[in-house]
């Protein structure tokens, strides 16, 4: 598998910052969009970006060992402070030295705040000042997530970022309660900030809120960059939204937030909104999506995910993507896995390993094409590739607003057509996938 280089040739950063836990290196900027290529030097290890994190909701991603993961070229992993806290819990990851020594795994992790399945996904949810009181889905016993508790909890799992506690409301949701949510999620970063005991050793991100709200989340930026945190994460978005308002928030976070510190755009994980939301700024990302689509046998191709289920894959002896140098690709075909897909655990094992792989590598063409200075010509081909002549409005916006105009033909003599999908439907049957 290809390891990560794009900064062999770079010495010297063009902006940087330095906090106790994490330096950021800005070595390369798009001269047209608001792109950048960067090396996060967590405790863990030196992380790429724009890059992609992976879910590993319990310490694990489902069928993938932490050495395949390295193979992968997977810098920093996402665990859930929610599930590790519950499960095999505090104590023990202490007593194991941390969630690095008891996963063995030597790269970065990122924990979340567990405040968002507080409320997604369990019942009887009710936030107040003092946090988020929830009933508990094994006993059912009132429990109650208090900034101070979450920070106590990724203390103990020892991540090398952490993320504060944050009022969670939905994306679609409107009048006072998304003020109250963001200006309580800023009293509750400065309850984390001050219950965090190993600021040399784990880095805290604040999150931006505001929900659609343009006055809101400028607010709540700007509230954000007064406490000089590490680095920043975008969060309340990629809940159901129109993409797009989703860039529109995400370009507005990213105009305010410091240069010279890390974003951090939670939950997203299609290609399409990787190669935009970079351009638009964003540093980091992270989504269930890659490795949960594996387990119901669809597999990512540039041109978009093919449903190994389908019958037209019965007798089809190519392998994913010929492209491709992942273990899956190099050794199954299309075939085999329709045969296996969501009958056999061998099936979801492999075609994950294929996912992670193709985020990975997305990733590093990503930053080479920003490192060399031709990322809007490499956004021109991934969406040419990707949808075709019809290209979602959203995307044809965001790009416009960065100096990339899909409308206008190129040197090759490709332009695209707006259209109103949010999402690509089918893959791109006007290119072999």
């Amino acid at each position: 598998m290809t390891a990560s280089n794009e900064f062999s040739r770079l010495d010297t950063p063009l902006e940087a910052s330095s906090s106790p836990a994490l330096k950021f290196e800005v070595f390369a900027r798009c001269s047209t969009t608001k792109a950048r290529a960067s090396k996060m030097h967590l405790p863990h290890y030196t992380a790429h970006t724009p890059m992609f994190m992976p879910v590993g909701t319990m310490g694990s991603i489902k069928g993938i060992t932490t050495k395949q993961l390295e193979a992968l070229d997977c810098h920093v992993i996402l665990g859930n402070t929610y599930h590790l806290g519950s499960r095999p819990g505090p104590e023990l990851l202490e007593k194991a030295g941390g969630l690095h020594k008891f996963m063995a795994w030597n790269r970065g992790l990122l924990t979340d705040s567990g405040g968002f399945q507080m409320v997604s996904l369990l019942k009887l949810a009710n936030i107040t000042e003092e946090g988020v009181e929830f009933e508990n889905p094994h006993d059912g016993q009132k429990m109650m997530l208090t900034p101070e508790m979450s920070i106590g909890l990724q203390n103990a799992i020892g991540a090398d970022i952490m993320m504060q506690l944050d009022d969670v409301v939905s994306s679609l949701t409107t009048g006072p309660r998304v003020e109250e949510a963001m200006w309580r999620s800023v009293r509750w970063l400065d309850r984390s900030i001050k219950a965090h005991k190993r600021p040399t050793e784990q880095n805290l991100f604040p999150i931006v809120q505001g929900g659609l709200d343009v006055e809101l989340r400028t607010k709540s930026a700007l509230e954000l960059v007064k406490r000089d945190s590490p680095g920043y994460a975008i969060g309340g978005l990629s809940g159901g939204e129109a993409k797009d308002s989703f860039w529109r928030m995400v370009s507005l976070s990213t105009d305010i937030l410091p240069t010279n510190k890390p974003r951090y755009c939670m939950g997203v994980g299609y290609a399409e909104d990787l190669v935009v939301c970079s351009a638009l700024g964003v540093d980091m990302y992270d989504c269930v999506f890659p490795t949960r689509t594996a387990r119901f046998g669809n597999a990512l191709v540039r041109t978009g995910s093919l449903c190994l289920k389908q019958g037209r894959f019965s007798a089809d002896f190519e392998p994913i993507d010929k492209t491709c140098d992942c273990p899956t690709c190099a050794n199954y075909t299309r075939a085999y896995l329709h045969t296996t897909a969501t009958k056999e655990t061998t099936a979801c094992h492999l075609i994950t390993i294929h996912n992670i792989a193709f985020q990975m590598r997305l990733m590093r063409d990503i930053r080479q094409a920003i490192v060399e200075d031709r990322y809007p010509a490499f956004i021109r081909e991934f969406m040419r590739i990707r949808f075709g002549k019809t290209v979602p409005m959203w995307v044809v916006n965001a790009l416009q607003s960065v100096g990339v105009d899909l409308t206008v033909p190129d040197s090759s003599g490709y332009s695209a057509e707006p259209v109103a999908d949010d999402f690509q439907r089918t893959p791109n049957s006007g290119i072999e996938p």
